[in-house]
């Protein structure tokens, strides 16, 4: 019906405001006065008579907010043309518009509602499919589909993800929600154009709560009832359409209360008489017509005799706990989750776990989970999202919370992938800032642990930034944006390419890209444009899980911590294949070109070689790789040393094997001949310290024999400490070698001044343990909560972070001390001695240089002076060989020239075994210290 009405006459009509349809949809102007407009269009029939179908305000600007009465609506078309009157989506019905100054309008008769929603049941079940159906008489147009959750002010676009799918045929619309839970309970609204309306219908679906989607805490307690009379259990469920009535059992001497907090419900019970029993309580979530939601709380007493953790207050109060329980603890203000600390069967306690989680994060995180799985349009919530990310990653204090935001950017990745949404600009430097400072994150007090509970961490950050990154609309490009440890360029190429697509970065390595115009001419054959992305990451060498294809040695190579991501884009398509070349400069060392490969190791990643090849570029150091595909690239380093072939590692264990059988028979002829070859000062002590380095290197030698048999990694206590073991046995071997040199070079340097046997075995003793052990243990203390311990892939210390040098460091000090007593004893030696003929004298001069050598290069370690060799040069792997041999094999040398050449231990072995006479000889092979000893004695005496 129309009230007709000539073009400028307007019939003013005095009505109260109060409780009227413009009183309500007008509230941000004022109101002046009401008046109904009304205005025959062409082709409209008229009526006879006038009847009332909007009511108006007319504003200080000259406009009106007209709304429709029921019954009537504003068709499509003058919807399109006029704001509404407040703020709305985009597709619901027009009920109320701002008309011009210079307009007149009017509302229209709704016709019969052209559709109906089909729903078997409103109430779904956890985990079935709901299919929602739209029938339709009349054709329709731009329909959409919206869901109102409980407790949200505005609906949803609902669009196809994991969860939803679309589907439409003629007269009918069907929306399918696949495994439902309670996220998915609400209003379902479907909107849509009809007969030159625009309509929209509801279907309230209800959702019952699973016990997973109850929330109790503690889930277990362990109280004494001497020091906690009382205690508190609560149980939190979310606010659903359904009507839930808690209760707590058993109730008997306690109080439930119920409390309200963002989204959710608590009924918190007050126990406050401690039970004299284990007792079970029970939170029961009640709603008609469903099955009962028991979630049990157990609570274990403490009873006389019981072994407990005592209370501690250091960092969260922990009442006294039974041993083998769990203590739990809630979360500060704005964070979610638990804190959880086991008492050992000892009665002692152990390091808390936290999963704590900002509340910021953890709702971006549900967000970004709910637009994924077909929640929101993604063009508009993926920017939002980015944004406020950049905001929250400054928070990111724990290791739940950088799971948390990656979570966030991996859920990202995959929808923009899956929409195929263009980023624009801004969006785009958020996610750079946002990788930027994630990267920058603490290695040993974030990424180690949130990588223990997630090994896929590091790689998932790296597809989500690569995915993202590539994402960029091309209005955008090119782009180039540089921050400490992300750098980005892109180009847009003309079909007409002229040259190779060249680019630079300068990082550390540096870094050069080209792409050949061959590679590239045939994605522009049709005139499309070519968009290339050039992407690379800092500090990914300890964010990325040490896993290594087939043909890669894992323990031996490291990269120098930066990833080179390339993508090209044609025709709004990816192309993965194509010939890249990468020049990585300064790499003097053994390289291999290689790609991140997302789906080895199930899933969690992994470094391959298949595709790339090593070209050297010239004489310069760089290294040059040509890849035939594209993806994340980066080369590894070996860490000052060449592979280990087969071959030399199958030397390395037999020379440790033959060096252990030789210790066992050192100490075994030891345990027959120590009384007779330790009668004076100076062969107890040379025995005594030869006996401690035979000692310390057999359990060394075993232990690191033993551990490559290990779980590597710092999760694994066993590798920890084979690591500890043969840092400190190994140091100590070479510490009690520096004491035996000292005890030498004191004899031949302070002839009349002796220390007493006490005295000098005392201070060996101090040089020979508790030195070693306090390189050892401050490398433990520094290293391991920094997560720079243990080497990738091994039970030995890392070459990365500085953890090996503390051990390098003080043997190559001592190499070079004991050097120095050699040189000192050889010069001893070459003085002449009054007492000797000139011949005799240069035969046993001669003999006792030779000896010295012998006895003491492998006895000091000086061998390990070849270690440099594989320090410092990587060409040749001959020093590689001649280290092994001699250094794995060191146990033997001390059994033959430490122990068996040694004149009285070979006596008294003849003595024991074939009760022969002591030969006579006027050279023997004595004591090597006691020879140079009587020597220097001689030349000070002729002097």
């Amino acid at each position: 019906m129309v009230c007709w009405a000539a073009p400028v006459l307007l019939l003013a009509v005095t009505v109260s405001l109060v409780g009227s349809p413009v009183a309500q949809a007008s509230q941000s102007v004022s109101k002046t006065g009401v008046r109904t407009l009304g205005k025959a269009a062409e082709g409209t029939i008229g009526s006879s008579g006038c009847e009332r179908q909007q009511e108006c305000n007319v504003e200080n600007n000259g406009f009106t907010s007209c709304a429709c009465l029921s019954g009537y609506q504003w068709n499509a078309s003058v919807c399109a043309s006029h704001h509404p009157c407040r703020p709305r989506f985009k597709h619901q019905p027009c009920s109320c518009l701002v008309i011009g100054p210079t307009e007149a309008g009017y509302c229209q008769l709704l016709p019969p509602v052209p559709g109906t929603l089909s729903l078997n049941t409103s109430l779904q079940m956890p985990g079935d499919t709901l299919n929602l159906t739209l029938l339709t008489s009349h054709e329709t147009a731009n329909l959409n589909w919206f869901l109102q959750r409980t407790g949200s002010p505005r609906p949803v676009l609902l669009q196809p993800g994991t969860h939803v799918s679309l589907t439409s045929s003629q007269g009918q619309a069907v929306l399918s929600i696949f495994n439902i839970s309670h996220k998915w309970e609400g209003v379902y609204i479907c909107c849509f154009e009809a007969q030159g309306f625009r309509w929209e219908l509801y279907q309230v679906v209800r959702v019952p709560l699973q016990v997973t989607d109850v929330a109790q805490l503690p889930d277990q307690l362990s109280i004494s009832c001497a020091t906690s009379p009382g205690f508190q259990l609560s149980c939190c469920f979310p606010r659903t359409h359904l009507s839930y009535t808690a209760s707590w059992s058993p109730i008997e001497g306690s109080k439930a209360s119920l409390f309200d907090k963002p989204g959710d419900q608590c009924l918190v019970l007050t126990v406050q008489r401690c039970p004299t029993a284990d007792t079970t309580y029970t939170c029961d979530l009640e709603s008609p017509g469903l099955t009962p939601l028991r979630v049990p709380v157990f609570v274990t007493i403490i009873q006389g005799g019981d072994t407990t953790c005592p209370e501690d207050s250091s960092a969260i109060a922990w009442n006294v706990t039974k041993a083998g329980h769990v203590a739990q603890a809630p979360c500060p203000v704005n964070r979610m989750g638990v804190v959880k600390r086991t008492c050992g069967p000892d009665g002692t306690w152990r390091p808390s776990r936290s999963s704590c989680t900002d509340v910021g994060l953890l709702a971006l995180l549900q967000r970004a989970q709910l637009l994924g799985a077909g929640q929101g349009r993604p063009a508009d919530e993926v920017p939002r999202i980015l944004a406020q990310l950049l905001e929250r990653v400054v928070l990111v204090n724990s290791p739940s919370d950088l799971l948390a935001l990656l979570g966030t950017m991996t859920f990202l990745a995959k929808t923009v992938a899956d929409a195929r949404i263009q980023l624009h600009r801004r969006a785009l430097e958020a996610l750079l800032k946002t990788t930027d400072k994630v990267l920058d994150l603490d290695a040993s007090s974030l990424w180690t642990p949130a990588q223990a509970q997630k090994p896929s961490a590091g790689s998932n950050l790296l597809r989500a930034v690569e995915t993202l990154a590539c994402s960029l609309s091309p209005q955008a490009r090119p782009f180039s944006f540089s921050l400490p440890n992300v750098q980005l360029q892109t180009q847009l190429r003309v079909p007409a390419f002229s040259a190779d697509y060249k680019v630079s970065f300068s990082t550390q390595p540096p870094v050069q890209v080209q792409i050949p115009r061959r590679s590239l001419t045939p994605l522009g054959h049709n005139g499309t444009n070519v968009i290339i992305t050039s992407l690379v990451l800092r500090k990914l060498d300890r964010l990325l899980p040490s896993n290594y294809g087939q043909g890669l040695g894992a323990p031996l190579y490291t990269t120098p911590g930066l990833v080179l991501a390339i993508s090209i884009m044609a025709g709004g398509q990816t192309f993965g294949q194509g010939e890249v070349i990468m020049d990585f400069g300064d790499t003097n060392s053994t390289l291999h070109c290689v790609f991140w490969d997302h789906d080895l190791f199930q899933g969690s990643g992994g470094w391959s070689d298949e595709g790339c090849q090593v070209q050297a570029a010239s004489a310069s150091p760089t290294t040059r790789c040509i890849c035939r595909h594209l993806t994340a690239f980066s080369i590894l380093m070996s860490r000052h040393a060449v592979p280990k072939p087969p071959a030399l590692e199958l030397l390395s264990q037999m020379g440790l094997v033959a060096s252990i059988l030789a210790l066992l028979v050192c100490l075994g002829v030891y345990r027959l001949v120590w009384r007779v070859v330790t009668r004076n000062k100076v062969a107890y002590l040379r025995h005594a310290a030869l006996l401690n380095i035979a000692l310390c290197l057999l359990a060394a030698d075993t232990c690191f024999l033993g551990a490559p048999l290990l779980p590597p990694g710092p999760q694994s206590p066993l590798c920890l400490a084979a690591a500890f073991l043969c840092h400190f046995l190994y140091l100590a071997s070479f510490f009690w070698m520096l004491a035996q040199a000292l005890m030498l070079a004191h004899q031949l340097l302070f002839v009349f001044h002796q220390l007493s046997k006490r005295q000098a075995l005392s201070l060996m003793v101090v040089l020979g343990y508790l030195c070693p052990m306090g390189f050892a243990g401050v490398a433990l203390v520094l290293f391991l909560p920094q997560g720079q311990y243990l080497g990738a892939g091994a039970c030995w210390l890392d070459g990365k972070g500085g953890a090996l040098y503390t051990f390098v460091g003080p043997v190559l000090a001592i190499v070079g001390v004991n050097g120095l007593v050699l040189a000192v004893a050889v010069l001893k030696l070459l003085r002449p001695s009054l007492s000797e003929g000139p011949q005799l004298e240069k035969c046993q001069t001669l003999l006792g240089v030779i000896k010295a050598l012998l006895v003491l290069t492998p006895i000091f370690g000086l061998t390990w002076g070849l270690g440099l060799a594989t320090l410092l040069e990587d060409v040749s792997i001959v020093p590689h060989y001649i280290f092994t041999i001699l250094n794995t094999s060191q146990g033997v040398f001390i059994l033959l020239f430490g122990c068996l050449m040694d004149k009285k231990v070979q006596e008294a072995l003849l003595k024991r075994f074939c009760h022969a006479p002591t030969p006579n000889s006027t050279i023997s092979l004595a004591t090597n210290e006691t020879h140079i000893l009587e020597h220097s004695k001689g030349s000070e005496n002729a002097g």
